[in-house]
């Protein structure tokens, strides 16, 4: 007479994280060169981290980092003051910081659409719907502010 051996018991194993810990931090000019570098080399930096060109959260994301940087460029430009940008990639969340020098204009929630007839005032808007959170808060180490938008990554 012969037993089935007993098989192991296979125990679900916790999914990686999409990214393991990433950080990314440059200063750029403050003006509107300066926020497209930043675009570029945001953009570089989740493909480089997995997060592919053409890709919806590749697109959000570098939407988000044009949008802030923008900002900080028209609304927080001191002259001879940069800004600077930072990614940060842990577990499925992206985090975007861009941090400029007019601690003073402080970003408001928009309440509605702007009117249809004016040029701007669709950046914070835009970052309030792509992104999943996002604030800002004063800096500690000198003048200025620091915008910050959350987004989740679905797995891949």
């Amino acid at each position: 007479m012969t037993s089935n051996p007993q098989l192991p018991v296979r125990t679900a194993q916790p999914t990686p994280p999409r990214f393991p810990w990433h950080h990314f931090a440059m200063r750029f000019s403050s003006t509107p060169r300066g926020a497209r570098l930043a675009r570029r080399l945001a953009g570089e930096r989740l493909d480089a981290w997995g997060t592919p060109y053409g890709s919806d959260a590749h697109d959000v994301v570098t939407l988000i980092v044009a949008e802030l940087s923008a900002n900080a460029v028209h609304h927080g430009h001191v002259p001879g003051r940069d800004f600077r940008l930072c990614l940060s990639a842990e577990g499925t969340a992206v985090r975007v910081e861009v941090t400029d020098t007019r601690g003073e204009r402080i970003p408001v929630r928009p309440a509605g659409p702007p009117d249809a007839e004016l040029d701007g005032g669709r950046g914070l808007l835009l970052v309030s719907e792509l992104a999943d959170r996002w604030g800002w808060f004063p800096c500690t180490d000198g003048p200025g502010k620091t915008v910050w938008a959350v987004v989740e990554m679905p797995p891949t």
